[in-house]
């Protein structure tokens, strides 16, 4: 017997070996299903007691057995399968010696196959009236806590499998998250919008501000990043003709972890040509409605406590004014960088090397305005400093047109008219050299053949970008990014 096991675990390796000797093996083989938990209910709930009595409706299903409770030559158990739970009865005189011994060595955590009928228990629960029982998985460690679920958050994340037997809630998320991808893909399909695919290996860095994850290929003797956004590639496809592109994938950037990060993630980047920044903002409401709608029938969601209103249309203002509103600063009429500066320092905003007034605009964004956001609303007129791959706003030159979405006192999207403009997007990449040289680790790189390929004309262009874990967050109430991916990175124990 192996060292350190458990008595539950001794008794379960034991039933193994028992069905062994019955000529059973304990780690079945194929077993085709006729039907499940939903489908059952679905389509017999509305049936009385009595309507199951002169007729007989034969299932197949399978599952994990999750509740087991009887004696002697009769018993009940509910199994789990990927919909629910299923009550299954099970007596000797109907499903013959080796179905009952099957059933009688059967602990909770073990799957089993399930042929028999429908019928009302007398406390009218639907239930399968069991004529054989297959064998299909001896588990041999007991499910968590009784089935009651996992106790330690950080063992939920660690053993997501063990999670999704145990709790409703994280099966909820984990069918939501792909449903709530398949309409966001479905409604951009429509609109004509193409899904491509993008390297994720990329010698040039760029596309967003972030620190990358650094690697090597050995046969090219090059050293690549895992990138940190999609957009520049996507853009080159824009150029060549594509005019309506879309990407849903991972995202690595090397950094800090809370509930709203993970070093991990995946977004969604569109671009649309001869769209601008306010394109993307029709666009991003009418995502947001089109995944409430459909995941929730409803335009309402309830989120960390607040209640939030994704109807169309969002609120919409610029940076300033909206720092403006909290803070009675107005950097509209603000030139001058030590103005800015002894402002940012009087407010308790530390004033990194590389910064100009445009980088203590954010700053005051960061910490007076976004903490306030609950409802949908679209921050746009972002500073040239900060936004080096949009279009300067033609109203005034110091900021740009791109925007991002707030919700809840996080960002969900961002979004630009896109810099179609070789020369300057040549000298702003050129300024993010010279942030990086001054301390600034999430400066781009500078990308020689991306300006090549806007040297042959990208047409003006929208696009935007979504972060789909946080929107799953948003949808499904989950206040902590690490509860909406199935496998969140976590340090060692």
């Amino acid at each position: 017997m192996e060292k350190n096991l458990t008595e539950q675990e001794i008794i379960r390796r034991e039933k193994a070996d028992k069905l062994i000797e019955r000529g059973i093996n304990p780690y079945g083989s194929r077993f085709d299903r006729t039907s499940n938990s939903k489908l059952i209910k679905d389509t017999y709930e509305t049936f009385d007691h009595d309507y199951f009595l002169d007729k007989e409706y034969l299932v197949k299903v399978a599952g994990r057995v999750v509740l087991k409770r009887g004696q002697g030559k009769a018993g009940f158990m509910n199994i789990l399968d990927k919909f629910g739970v299923i009550q299954v009865y099970v007596k000797l005189d109907l499903v013959g010696e080796e179905s009952f011994f099957i059933y009688s060595q059967s602990d909770l955590g073990d799957i089993l196959g399930i042929e028999g009928t429908i019928f009302r228990t007398m406390t009218n629960e639907l239930t399968i009236k069991a004529r054989q029982v297959t064998q299909l998985s001896k588990a041999l460690r007991p499910l968590p806590d009784k089935f009651h679920g996992l106790q330690d958050i950080e063992e939920t994340r660690r053993k997501r499998y063990l999670d999704l037997i145990t709790s409703v809630d994280a099966r909820k998320v984990a069918f939501a998250r792909p449903k709530i991808i398949r309409t966001i893909q479905n409604y951009l399909d429509n609109l004509g919008f193409v899904e491509v695919e993008t390297p994720i290996l990329q010698a040039t860095l760029g596309g967003a501000s972030a620190r990358p994850f650094k690697t090597h290929h050995n046969t090219l003797d090059m050293d690549f990043n895992l990138r940190i956004a999609t957009e520049l590639h996507l853009k080159r496809l824009i150029v060549g003709g594509m005019e309506a592109v879309y990407e849903i994938g991972r995202l690595f950037r090397n950094e800090g972890m809370d509930a709203k990060h993970n070093p991990e993630f995946t977004t969604i980047e569109a671009y649309l040509a001869y769209s601008d920044i306010y394109g993307m903002m029709d666009l991003v409401e009418n995502i947001f409605h089109e995944v409430s709608v459909n995941v929730c029938q409803t335009t309402t969601v309830n989120f960390d406590g607040k209640e939030i209103n994704l109807a169309k249309p969002f609120k919409r203002i610029h940076m300033v004014d909206a720092i403006k509103n909290v803070t009675n600063i107005d950097f509209f009429t603000i030139f001058d960088f030590e103005v800015a500066k002894k402002l940012a320092i009087d407010n308790g905003i530390k004033v990194e090397k590389h910064f100009s007034i445009g980088h203590i605009i954010e700053a005051f964004f960061d910490k007076f305005v976004e903490p306030t956001i609950v409802q949908p609303t679209i921050i746009y007129g972002h500073p040239l400093e900060i936004s080096p791959l949009a279009k300067k706003s033609e109203k005034d030159p110091r900021f740009t047109d791109r925007f991002e979405l707030f919700i809840a006192s996080s960002e969900y999207a961002n979004a630009f008219s896109e810099l179609n403009d070789p020369l300057d997007q040549k000298e702003r990449f050129l300024n993010q050299l010279k942030e990086k040289n001054l301390g600034n680790d999430e400066a781009s790189e500078y990308d020689a053949d991306f300006i090549e390929a806007l040297e042959y004309g990208m047409p003006p262009t929208g696009g935007i970008g979504i972060g789909i874990d946080r929107l799953v967050m948003l949808i499904t109430n989950t206040p902590n990014i690490r509860d909406v991916i199935l496998f969140p990175h976590l340090k060692n124990k």
